[in-house]
């Protein structure tokens, strides 16, 4: 069969499948097609004339091109094509709309033809349609031709605007335990105060990554003793006995207030050498759903626990379990040593799903006791950006079901990653009764930090339950308060009792708690004193020398009773660098919060503090730390 003989085959095909016109029809539609562009573009002038009058018909073009073609190319090119508009225009001629069938309908309905052959419907513009119903009640067909070019354009200007394209952010469900700053207290009613270290730091790592991203932290989000033990002090180190950790108390004056001393308590904990550590496994808990998807999450926590890797020793094993949805383990206990096998691992998780959070912790527990044997270290390592959206996401029922698993040896520490719906209140309940830690990554720098420099003291404690209590002597200090620790607080009778849990100190680590004391006397005082409180302030004057008395509680890792250090604590002392940039920081989170005991102490006078108390800074978190005061006294400006 020749090629030309195919092409009118076809075009004969395509002749049958269009309807015959009407042409009577076909004239009146063009004329109301006219009227109606005419009245639309608001003008009845006649047309201008123009020499270059285009050519009717919409695929006029297509077929002028088509013309120009020999027979053979236009079969070749064309068959496929015609197919495919067959499929797509000819089932419309079945959908057409009768005439009748319009009469009360909101929208004229538009025929749009070729060579007078239907081929598509639409509906035309609100104004179009409302002649159409002034026609409708003539008996005329309200159905328009829209054969003119500038019938075309009329509608084209009388359709409404289509709506602007807006993007909706993802709603921020941030949380944060909601705990109001310690208030001041009087030492003749309540001279005890007593409370639970905390070494935590995740607190600044959210406050960093506001500040950076340009807004000020919620208050909420402030916790300022972890804010202060985010930075390495170099505290003097234990030296022989037994002890855990070192106990020092220094007393100088407070920087925004010239009436009052700070007291400063640093603990600094013993660093065993390497060699000597038990082996390790790891079960790594890894948030794949939806929301960790983000570079912020996912990719940022596959880096990270990249670099903690090469700090493992060959005897330390590690496994794998993620949780989106439902939980699944997706690497067997492995040795460290096969570094390959583990990366890959890690480099074949997706983020999807919800967050099936209870299945999770089940299963890497369940892991983790798998891998336990006589003389090891089991740790879960939790990685989330805390949304945990499924099964026990009530922080009290966290609390309760880890605090059941602790007692198994199996700690469980908590990495934070992105924002937006970080569940900062979750997370702390997880890590203060999972005997772990909390830190918030948000850049590679902090996991090199959290993950390499300080995992030792983060996987491997030197002192479970630590309590510290100070009695302040009503002779000499009129009132104190303490600088931050509002969600580690204790009842008073908790200090003696070794059943209620409290924070872990690491190898290495460092502690700092800070008090705000105002002496006997001083003009600074906030409150009267009592008119029968003489008594009790006479009857402590026989250890006048004394501010107070400072108590510590400490189990030995795995031990059910507690040690007892005492220590006294007495006048002024000298303060080193790292006091006042401690006293720096504490002035920092005040100023993000109410600032209602630093009179008017300023953003500059903190900023001038801690510049100037930087000292030893090896790795520049203290030089970071001024950067941000800087800019966030700029922001606080704009408020």
């Amino acid at each position: 069969m020749s090629d030309d003989l195919e092409l009118e085959q076809l075009k004969a095909a395509i002749s049958a499948a269009t309807p015959a016109p009407d042409a009577a029809q076909r004239a009146r539609n063009l004329a109301l097609a006219q009227k109606n562009f005419e009245t639309l573009q608001g003008s009845k002038d006649a047309a201008r004339l123009s020499s270059d009058a285009p050519r009717r018909g919409l695929f006029r073009g297509v077929i002028d091109m088509l013309r120009t073609f020999p027979a053979k190319a236009t079969l070749t090119a064309t068959t496929a094509l015609v197919a495919v508009g067959l499929v797509i225009y000819l089932p419309e001629l079945s959908r057409l709309p009768a005439p009748g069938d319009l009469l009360g309908a909101p929208e004229e309905v538009v025929v749009i033809e070729v060579d007078d052959a239907p081929v598509a419907t639409g509906t035309a513009s609100t104004a179009a349609a409302k002649m159409a119903g002034e026609r409708l009640q003539t008996g005329e067909a309200p159905v328009a031709t829209m054969m003119a070019p500038q019938a075309e354009l009329a509608l084209d200007q009388a359709r409404p605007a289509p709506a602007p394209f807006v993007i909706v952010a993802e709603a921020d469900t941030e949380s944060y335990p909601e705990a109001d700053p310690n208030p001041l207290k009087v030492t003749a009613q309540e001279p005890v105060s007593t409370f639970s270290i905390d070494v935590d730091t995740a607190s600044y790592g959210v406050v960093r990554s506001s500040i950076l991203n340009g807004y000020l932290p919620d208050p909420q989000a402030v916790r300022i003793e972890e804010m202060i033990n985010y930075f390495p002090y170099a505290y003097a180190a234990p030296t022989g006995g037994d002890l855990p950790f070192s106990t020092q108390v220094t007393t100088f004056g407070t920087p925004w207030n010239p009436g009052t001393r700070i007291v400063h308590i640093g603990l600094q904990g013993r660093m065993p050498e390497t060699a000597e550590r038990p082996p390790l496994n790891l079960v790594f808990l890894i948030d794949t759903s939806g929301s960790m998807s983000q570079p912020g999450k996912l990719p940022l926590l596959k880096q990270s626990f990249a670099l903690m890797l090469g700090q493992l020793r060959a005897e330390d094993s590690v496994a794998i379990v993620t949780y989106a949805g439902s939980a699944g383990q997706v690497l067997a206990p492995t040795p460290a040593s096969e570094r390959a096998t583990i990366l890959a691992a890690l480099n074949a998780l997706d983020a999807g799903g919800s967050t099936a959070g209870q299945a999770g912790l089940q299963q890497a527990y369940a892991v983790a006791e798998a891998m336990a044997d006589e003389g090891e270290v089991s740790r879960v390592i939790l990685a989330t950006d805390g949304d945990f959206n499924v099964g026990l996401s009530d922080p009290e029922a966290l609390k309760d079901y880890i605090a059941g698993k602790r007692d198994s040896g199996t700690y469980l520490s908590v990495l934070g990653f992105g924002r937006g719906n970080l569940d900062d209140a979750t997370m702390q309940a997880l890590a203060q009764n999972g005997n772990g830690q909390a830190a918030y990554i948000d850049t590679l720098n902090e996991a090199q930090k959290v993950l390499v420099d300080q995992l030792t003291g983060a996987l491997f404690p030197i002192a479970d339950d630590v309590k510290i209590q100070v009695e302040f002597n009503p002779a000499t200090v009129a009132e104190y308060r303490l600088i931050g620790y509002e969600t580690r607080a204790l009842a008073r009778e908790d200090f003696n009792n070794d059943r209620v849990d409290a924070g872990e100190i690491g190898a290495g680590h460092s502690v700092t708690a800070l008090y705000e004391i105002t002496p006997v006397g001083s003009a600074a005082r906030l409150t009267e004193p009592l008119r029968y409180g003489a008594a009790t302030e006479d009857a402590a004057a026989a250890v006048s020398g004394e501010l107070g008395y400072l108590k510590l509680r400490y189990k030995a890792p795995g031990a059910d009773v507690s040690q007892l250090i005492e220590t006294p604590i007495r006048g002024e002392g000298a303060a080193s660098d790292d006091m006042r940039f401690a006293a720096a920081i504490a002035g920092f989170g005040q100023l993000l919060g109410d600032g209602k005991y630093l009179g008017d102490w300023s953003w500059g006078e903190a900023i001038a503090l801690a510049n100037g108390a930087r000292g030893k800074d090896a790795y520049g978190y203290r030089a970071e730390a001024v950067r941000l005061m800087r800019l966030a006294e700029s922001l606080a400006a704009q408020q």
